[in-house]
């Protein structure tokens, strides 16, 4: 059913939550793990015009790297992983590679904001399950620790 699973990472521990599904997943359906790490450049406007860009791209990039180096090293060895550190903005990056003839799942975590939060941040969650033209599964990341499936197994039961 799945050939790609897509899996946007921003490099916290948090987020490794979302890359447990993609795994069980990836392994349920033999497909491959796409982990990319989207450096946002919409940031930028509000720096001073002489502050050096180039080293704040570097930095941030070298901070993609190690974030998707971490996907690599979680993945089980029988999962092929590709990953990714791309620019732009977060949310039209991550629609315009969750394409049906590139990755045909998006999986990704929601770090559960609401209310004023999520007016003032906008979400690249939200965003991205509005636009992608392939299935997206949302993991909450900063739920409560518990074992997810008992919880969903419970709720069914009731």
């Amino acid at each position: 059913m799945y050939d790609c699973i897509l899996v946007p990472t921003d490099g916290s521990p948090e987020g490794e939550r979302a890359l447990e599904y993609a795994f069980d997943l990836a392994q349920a359906h033999d497909a491959t793990v796409r982990a990319i790490y989207v450096v946002s450049v919409a940031g930028y406007g509000g720096l001073p015009m002489e502050t050096p860009l180039d080293g704040i791209t570097g930095a941030l990039r070298e901070e993609g790297e190690a974030a998707v180096e971490r996907v690599k090293e979680l993945a089980p060895a029988d999962i092929e992983v590709e990953t990714g550190v791309l620019e732009g903005s977060p949310s039209r990056v991550i629609v315009d590679h969750a394409r049906p003839d590139e990755c045909d799942l998006v999986v990704m975590g929601t770090h559960g904001r609401g209310g004023i939060d999520r007016l003032l941040l906008g979400s690249v969650t939200e965003r991205v399950v509005r636009h992608a033209p392939v299935p997206v599964l949302t993991i909450r990341v900063n739920a409560p620790e518990s074992d997810d499936r008992t919880d969903q197994k419970q709720l069914a039961a009731e």
